[in-house]
């Protein structure tokens, strides 16, 4: 049996801000850091073994830079979509919203009690489920805006 592919990982350059979070939304590993320079952000991409996403033909143009992918719209939409296509892409809908949106890492189960010391009182009043990012401490619950951003990123992924 061949081993499995390894999963996606992606490096988003610094005018792909919005990209790189709807595609957190949909749990794939995206980098982003919109203070890096193109020299730097090639060199940490390829150093992590990251597909580039670029909207900057001349990044493209950099001998180490092969592995990229020129992202041709400028509506995010739009660009989910080419990415999801033209790298083969296939978000799976029970595991949307796993990563922090900020910083990129799974999160992880939080416990009712301990979230309720750290949100606003009436979170901690009206929510139940709680998942916290190990990365920067972020807390995340189910409220309105996630049935928003599950139907837009359903609509996105088909």
């Amino acid at each position: 049996m061949p081993a499995p592919d390894p999963p996606l990982k992606l490096f988003a350059d610094a005018m792909l801000g919005a990209l790189a979070r709807r595609l957190r939304m949909l749990d794939v590993d995206v980098a982003y850091d919109p203070s890096l320079d193109d020299p730097e952000l090639v060199e940490l991409a390829v150093a992590e073994e990251r597909v580039i996403l670029t909207r900057d033909r001349r990044l493209t143009e950099r001998r180490a830079a092969r592995n990229h992918l020129l992202i041709r719209s400028a509506v995010v939409a739009e660009q989910v979509r080419q990415v999801l296509d033209e790298l083969g892409v296939s978000p799976d809908p029970g595991r949307l919203l796993q990563r922090c949106l900020v910083c990129n890492t799974p999160l992880l189960a939080m416990a009712a009690e301990e979230a309720r010391a750290r949100v606003p009182p009436w979170v901690a009043r009206t929510q139940n489920e709680f998942r916290t990012c190990p990365g920067c401490g972020r807390i995340y619950w189910p409220g309105t805006h996630v049935s928003k951003m599950r139907a837009l990123l359903e609509t996105m992924i088909g």
